[in-house]
Protein backbone atom coordinates (compact mmCIF):
# COMPACT_ATOMS: atom_id res chain seq x y z
CA UNK A 1 0.00 0.00 0.00
CA UNK A 2 1.35 3.38 -0.92
CA UNK A 3 2.33 6.00 1.61
CA UNK A 4 -0.36 8.27 0.20
CA UNK A 5 -3.06 5.79 1.15
CA UNK A 6 -1.69 5.51 4.65
CA UNK A 7 -1.81 9.24 5.35
CA UNK A 8 -5.00 10.32 7.17
CA UNK A 9 -6.49 13.25 5.29
CA UNK A 10 -9.87 14.83 5.63
CA UNK A 11 -12.00 16.30 2.90
CA UNK A 12 -12.76 15.30 -0.67
CA UNK A 13 -10.38 12.90 -2.43
CA UNK A 14 -10.14 11.94 -6.13
CA UNK A 15 -13.16 14.08 -6.85
CA UNK A 16 -15.32 12.10 -4.41
CA UNK A 17 -15.84 11.58 -0.71
CA UNK A 18 -17.51 13.94 1.70
CA UNK A 19 -15.90 17.28 2.65
CA UNK A 20 -14.76 17.34 6.26
CA UNK A 21 -15.01 13.57 6.74
CA UNK A 22 -11.84 11.78 7.83
CA UNK A 23 -11.06 9.35 5.05
CA UNK A 24 -10.30 5.72 5.76
CA UNK A 25 -6.59 4.97 5.92
CA UNK A 26 -6.42 1.18 5.83
CA UNK A 27 -7.78 -1.89 4.09
CA UNK A 28 -9.48 -2.99 7.34
CA UNK A 29 -11.19 0.39 7.86
CA UNK A 30 -12.65 0.37 4.36
CA UNK A 31 -13.85 -3.18 4.87
CA UNK A 32 -15.58 -2.16 8.10
CA UNK A 33 -17.34 0.76 6.39
CA UNK A 34 -18.54 -1.58 3.66
CA UNK A 35 -19.76 -4.21 6.14
CA UNK A 36 -21.82 -1.58 7.95
CA UNK A 37 -23.46 -0.53 4.67
CA UNK A 38 -24.10 -4.16 3.68
CA UNK A 39 -25.82 -4.74 7.03
CA UNK A 40 -28.13 -1.76 6.57
CA UNK A 41 -28.79 -1.78 2.84
CA UNK A 42 -27.93 -5.29 1.71
CA UNK A 43 -24.95 -6.37 -0.36
CA UNK A 44 -26.56 -6.08 -3.78
CA UNK A 45 -28.11 -2.67 -3.08
CA UNK A 46 -24.82 -1.16 -1.89
CA UNK A 47 -22.65 0.31 -4.65
CA UNK A 48 -18.94 1.09 -4.81
CA UNK A 49 -19.91 4.76 -4.91
CA UNK A 50 -21.89 4.33 -1.68
CA UNK A 51 -18.91 2.73 0.06
CA UNK A 52 -16.44 5.32 -1.19
CA UNK A 53 -18.66 8.19 -0.09
CA UNK A 54 -19.20 6.71 3.36
CA UNK A 55 -15.46 6.16 3.68
CA UNK A 56 -14.60 9.70 2.69
CA UNK A 57 -12.60 8.62 -0.35
CA UNK A 58 -13.08 8.71 -4.11
CA UNK A 59 -14.00 5.85 -6.38
CA UNK A 60 -10.47 5.56 -7.77
CA UNK A 61 -9.03 5.24 -4.29
CA UNK A 62 -11.51 2.47 -3.49
CA UNK A 63 -10.04 0.39 -6.32
CA UNK A 64 -6.57 0.75 -4.84
CA UNK A 65 -7.84 -1.24 -1.88
CA UNK A 66 -10.14 -3.75 -3.59
CA UNK A 67 -10.43 -4.86 -7.25
CA UNK A 68 -14.23 -4.98 -6.91
CA UNK A 69 -17.06 -4.89 -4.40
CA UNK A 70 -17.16 -8.70 -4.53
CA UNK A 71 -13.63 -8.85 -3.15
CA UNK A 72 -14.45 -6.98 0.07
CA UNK A 73 -15.77 -9.96 2.08
CA UNK A 74 -12.58 -11.89 1.27
CA UNK A 75 -10.32 -9.39 2.99
CA UNK A 76 -6.62 -10.26 2.66
CA UNK A 77 -7.37 -13.70 1.28
CA UNK A 78 -4.27 -14.07 -0.91
CA UNK A 79 -1.99 -13.26 2.01
CA UNK A 80 -3.79 -15.79 4.19
CA UNK A 81 -3.48 -18.45 1.48
CA UNK A 82 0.27 -17.92 1.46
CA UNK A 83 0.27 -18.33 5.22
CA UNK A 84 -1.55 -21.66 4.90
CA UNK A 85 0.82 -22.79 2.15
CA UNK A 86 3.79 -21.97 4.38
CA UNK A 87 2.15 -23.72 7.34
CA UNK A 88 1.69 -26.91 5.32
CA UNK A 89 5.21 -26.76 3.91
CA UNK A 90 6.67 -26.45 7.41
CA UNK A 91 4.85 -29.54 8.68
CA UNK A 92 7.30 -32.39 9.46
CA UNK A 93 7.27 -35.22 6.97
CA UNK A 94 6.50 -37.80 9.64
CA UNK A 95 3.11 -36.21 10.40
CA UNK A 96 0.34 -38.08 8.62
CA UNK A 97 -1.07 -36.34 5.58
CA UNK A 98 -4.59 -35.73 6.87
CA UNK A 99 -3.34 -34.73 10.32
CA UNK A 100 -1.04 -32.14 8.73
CA UNK A 101 -3.92 -30.69 6.73
CA UNK A 102 -6.26 -30.75 9.75
CA UNK A 103 -3.82 -28.76 11.90
CA UNK A 104 -3.16 -26.26 9.10
CA UNK A 105 -6.88 -25.86 8.41
CA UNK A 106 -7.69 -25.11 12.04
CA UNK A 107 -4.79 -22.66 12.23
CA UNK A 108 -5.81 -20.96 8.97
CA UNK A 109 -9.32 -20.36 10.36
CA UNK A 110 -8.27 -19.27 13.83
CA UNK A 111 -10.08 -16.05 14.81
CA UNK A 112 -9.32 -13.80 17.75
CA UNK A 113 -12.34 -13.45 20.07
CA UNK A 114 -12.69 -9.73 19.34
CA UNK A 115 -12.82 -10.46 15.59
CA UNK A 116 -15.52 -13.15 15.72
CA UNK A 117 -18.49 -10.81 15.00
CA UNK A 118 -16.73 -9.39 11.93
CA UNK A 119 -15.73 -12.88 10.77
CA UNK A 120 -19.33 -14.04 11.11
CA UNK A 121 -20.45 -11.16 8.90
CA UNK A 122 -17.74 -12.01 6.42
CA UNK A 123 -18.74 -15.68 6.16
CA UNK A 124 -22.45 -14.87 6.03
CA UNK A 125 -21.72 -12.83 2.93
CA UNK A 126 -19.42 -15.38 1.31
CA UNK A 127 -21.63 -18.41 1.91
CA UNK A 128 -25.13 -16.97 1.87
CA UNK A 129 -25.32 -14.09 -0.61
CA UNK A 130 -26.31 -15.46 -4.05
CA UNK A 131 -24.65 -12.57 -5.88
CA UNK A 132 -21.28 -13.64 -4.47
CA UNK A 133 -21.46 -17.34 -5.33
CA UNK A 134 -19.70 -17.11 -8.70
CA UNK A 135 -16.91 -14.98 -7.23
CA UNK A 136 -16.61 -17.35 -4.28
CA UNK A 137 -16.17 -20.26 -6.67
CA UNK A 138 -12.99 -18.66 -8.00
CA UNK A 139 -11.63 -18.05 -4.51
CA UNK A 140 -12.47 -21.58 -3.41
CA UNK A 141 -10.60 -22.93 -6.43
CA UNK A 142 -7.47 -21.05 -5.33
CA UNK A 143 -7.92 -22.45 -1.81
CA UNK A 144 -8.23 -26.00 -3.15
CA UNK A 145 -5.07 -25.51 -5.20
CA UNK A 146 -3.05 -25.00 -2.02
CA UNK A 147 -4.34 -28.27 -0.58
CA UNK A 148 -3.87 -30.17 -3.85
CA UNK A 149 -0.28 -28.95 -4.16
CA UNK A 150 0.53 -30.21 -0.68
CA UNK A 151 -1.12 -33.58 -1.25
CA UNK A 152 0.67 -33.95 -4.58
CA UNK A 153 4.04 -33.23 -2.99
CA UNK A 154 3.43 -35.73 -0.22
CA UNK A 155 2.21 -38.48 -2.56
CA UNK A 156 4.49 -37.90 -5.58
CA UNK A 157 1.54 -37.07 -7.83
CA UNK A 158 0.60 -34.18 -10.06
CA UNK A 159 -1.59 -31.56 -8.35
CA UNK A 160 -4.24 -31.99 -11.04
CA UNK A 161 -4.40 -35.78 -10.67
CA UNK A 162 -7.37 -37.52 -9.05
CA UNK A 163 -6.19 -38.13 -5.48
CA UNK A 164 -4.97 -34.56 -4.74
CA UNK A 165 -8.06 -33.07 -6.37
CA UNK A 166 -10.45 -35.44 -4.58
CA UNK A 167 -8.89 -34.66 -1.21
CA UNK A 168 -8.86 -30.91 -1.87
CA UNK A 169 -12.54 -30.91 -2.86
CA UNK A 170 -13.44 -33.07 0.13
CA UNK A 171 -11.61 -30.81 2.57
CA UNK A 172 -13.28 -27.72 1.17
CA UNK A 173 -16.64 -29.44 1.62
CA UNK A 174 -15.77 -30.30 5.21
CA UNK A 175 -14.70 -26.72 5.91
CA UNK A 176 -17.90 -25.27 4.46
CA UNK A 177 -20.02 -27.75 6.44
CA UNK A 178 -18.23 -26.70 9.64
CA UNK A 179 -18.74 -23.04 8.83
CA UNK A 180 -22.46 -23.58 8.16
CA UNK A 181 -22.81 -25.20 11.58
CA UNK A 182 -20.90 -22.32 13.14
CA UNK A 183 -23.05 -19.67 11.49
CA UNK A 184 -26.20 -21.40 12.72
CA UNK A 185 -25.00 -21.56 16.35
CA UNK A 186 -23.53 -18.45 17.95
CA UNK A 187 -22.16 -20.53 20.83
CA UNK A 188 -20.32 -23.00 18.60
CA UNK A 189 -16.52 -23.15 18.53
CA UNK A 190 -15.27 -22.87 14.95
CA UNK A 191 -11.93 -24.50 15.62
CA UNK A 192 -13.58 -27.42 17.37
CA UNK A 193 -16.02 -27.94 14.50
CA UNK A 194 -13.25 -27.90 11.91
CA UNK A 195 -11.10 -30.25 13.96
CA UNK A 196 -13.94 -32.74 14.48
CA UNK A 197 -14.99 -32.62 10.83
CA UNK A 198 -11.42 -33.24 9.68
CA UNK A 199 -11.11 -36.21 12.04
CA UNK A 200 -14.18 -37.71 10.38
CA UNK A 201 -12.77 -37.08 6.92
CA UNK A 202 -9.32 -38.35 7.84
CA UNK A 203 -10.81 -41.68 8.87
CA UNK A 204 -12.10 -42.10 5.33
CA UNK A 205 -8.68 -41.73 3.67
CA UNK A 206 -5.91 -44.30 3.92
CA UNK A 207 -2.41 -43.01 4.67
CA UNK A 208 -1.05 -44.89 1.69
CA UNK A 209 -2.52 -43.31 -1.42
CA UNK A 210 -0.41 -45.30 -3.86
Amino acid sequence: MSAALDTPLGGRQDGGGQPGRRRVTSHAELEQVAFELFAVNGFEQTTVEDIAAAAGIGRRTFFRYFPSKNDIPWGMFERELERMRARLKACPGDVRLMDAIRVALVDFNRVEPAEIPRHRRRMELILRVPALLAHSTLRFAAWRDVIAEFVAERTSRRPDSLAPQAIAHAILGVAIAAYEQWLDDEDADLGGLLDAAMHHLGAAFADDLS
